[in-house]
């Protein structure tokens, strides 16, 4: 008697997964930084896109299967590894663009967005 998942292993988990789950997240401020650290293994840094847009973070991977299939006698018994566009979305508000950094180091992505001294952004107006 074979256990009742042996085959079927994660057959449901895998069908209703978000793709946000195969990009996981970190996000906190510190000393008026917001620092964004996300995990993407098997990505290369040309497959990663990060875009700003109206205070919106989005980061966007497309991994694409490059290899063909050579051997036709070859049978799956599980395949897990997935090729396709994955995104995430959040919203930061008003940050400085220009001070945005970003690296790509053994499968973590680092960003680094400098928020907007709200003190200093906020317009006064004079009542006459």
């Amino acid at each position: 008697m074979l256990p009742s998942r042996f085959f079927l292993d994660n057959m449901v988990d895998d069908f209703f997964a978000k793709d946000e789950n195969r990009m996981k997240c970190d996000i906190y401020e510190k000393e008026g930084v917001y620092h964004v650290e996300m995990d993407l293994p098997g990505f290369k840094k040309d497959d990663i896109k990060i875009e700003l847009n109206n205070g919106n973070l989005t980061i966007s991977a497309e991994k694409s299967n490059d290899t063909e299939e050579k051997d036709e006698n070859k049978k799956y018994i599980r395949r897990e590894r997935t090729y396709g566009k994955f995104s995430r979305s959040f919203y930061l508000g008003e940050v400085n663009e220009d001070g945005i950094n970003a690296s790509f180091n053994n499968g973590t992505l680092t960003i680094s967005i400098p928020k907007i001294d709200e003190e200093k952004a906020k317009k006064y107006i004079d009542i006459k």
